[in-house]
């Protein structure tokens, strides 16, 4: 057994294993974005904000801002496309609780998208002011 009380082995850090660890990472990236038309407009968003806030000469505090916000966003619509796939294979057919799970799951990213789009608000608002 080890520390932990379990008999699993532990796997040896090798840089191998990390560059293949972030490979299965950048392939779920990958599938969320061929698969989810939502992420796309998120994948939009992100570049329209992007562009906009360089454009624009965004202090670093306000690129904090940005990308706490567009980051919790993408956290949460990769998650969500998560647990669909996962509640998929728990219950193929349907079922009243896993609806519910995937609709709470979606809420959460429609919070995030919201909450982003304030934060947004809130930040670009003074630069515009500045340009017109």
């Amino acid at each position: 057994m080890n520390e932990t009380g379990t008999t699993a082995t532990r796997k040896k850090f090798t840089v191998a294993a990390r560059l293949k660890s972030f490979s299965y990472a950048m392939q779920g990236i990958g599938f969320v974005l061929r698969t989810q038309h939502n992420a796309w407009l998120h994948l939009l968003a992100t570049l329209g904000v992007i562009m906009l806030a360089l454009f624009l000469g965004f202090t670093p505090d306000d690129w904090r801002w940005l990308v706490v916000a567009m980051a919790i966003v993408w956290f949460a619509e990769t998650i969500n496309t998560a647990m669909e796939y996962l509640c998929d294979v728990v219950s193929p057919h349907y079922a009243e609780a896993v609806k519910r799970a995937k609709d709470i799951a979606a809420g959460a990213v429609l919070i995030s998208a919201v909450a982003a789009l304030v934060v947004g608000v809130l930040t670009f608002l003074p630069y515009l002011k500045q340009v017109s």
